[in-house]
């Protein structure tokens, strides 16, 4: 929703494993309401995210907007409430598969929960649901010729 926590965080491993891979990739991330935009990522993301060797600097939140679907190949949402809001954006045709980001994990856990009012250890659940489908998105594309 407000780019502080989750989707930071995604950005964060999403980079650090597609540079680990060999992989250039533009990677971003954005929330669908602009209430923290220009802020930096929730303390508590960065690090949880930091003490597993990820980097956070430099980010900072912004609103998703119409243009990034036909910038970006993949947008990702974490939830339903994200993903339906992702599609309302979208006026036309757009280039961007859209989905949620455990897509990629097939059955289980559809949705990464928003730690935001929660404790320590939902920032640890969301950097484990995130690393499982950063790999299973980002492995295959390493496989591919280049």
């Amino acid at each position: 929703m407000g780019n502080i926590c989750r989707s930071p965080t995604a950005e964060a491993v999403f980079r650090h494993r597609a540079e680990a891979l060999g992989l250039a990739l533009s990677i971003d991330s954005a929330g669908t309401i602009a209430y923290h935009a220009g802020e930096a990522p929730d303390p508590r993301s960065s690090a949880a995210g930091r003490a597993r060797g990820y980097r956070f600097q430099g980010m900072t939140a912004r609103q998703i907007r119409a243009a990034d679907l036909n910038r970006f190949d993949l947008v990702l949402a974490a939830d339903q409430q994200n993903l339906a809001d992702i599609h309302r954006l979208a006026r036309g045709p757009v280039t961007a598969h859209i989905g949620l980001i455990l897509d990629s994990l097939g059955q289980g856990a559809r949705e990464v929960p928003d730690p935001y009012y929660g404790g320590e250890d939902g920032f640890e659940q969301v950097l484990d649901l995130i690393e499982a489908a950063a790999d299973a998105w980002l492995t295959p594309l390493s496989r591919l010729p280049r």
